[in-house]
């Protein structure tokens, strides 16, 4: 496992914990890792769920095994169509 830090995007998936195999495995941008392992090898993450367009959805907690953690590349954030730069057209009388 390479160290994570708050700030990073970690993948949480089966390696984490059974609880994050298939469609539940998830990337997630952390906030802050926990100080005591209550477990070894073990350690409660927080952070935000990201999306598939990278924006957070939902703040949680977990409880994952750290060597199955990995630091993934942080998603582009893709703006919605439309949200392009402002144009003042004059009004005509």
């Amino acid at each position: 496992m390479a160290a994570v830090k708050p700030g990073d995007v970690v993948f949480v998936g089966p390696a984490c914990s059974v609880q994050f195999t298939g469609d539940r495995a998830l990337l997630m941008r952390l906030v802050s890792l926990g100080e005591v392992d209550p477990y070894n090898g073990w350690t409660w993450l927080t952070g935000y769920v990201l999306d598939a367009r990278g924006l957070a959805r939902e703040k949680r907690e977990l409880y994952v095994m750290k060597a199955g953690l990995r630091v993934a590349p942080a998603p582009v954030v893709v703006g919605k169509p439309g949200q392009g730069k402002r144009v003042n057209v004059p009004v005509t009388a």
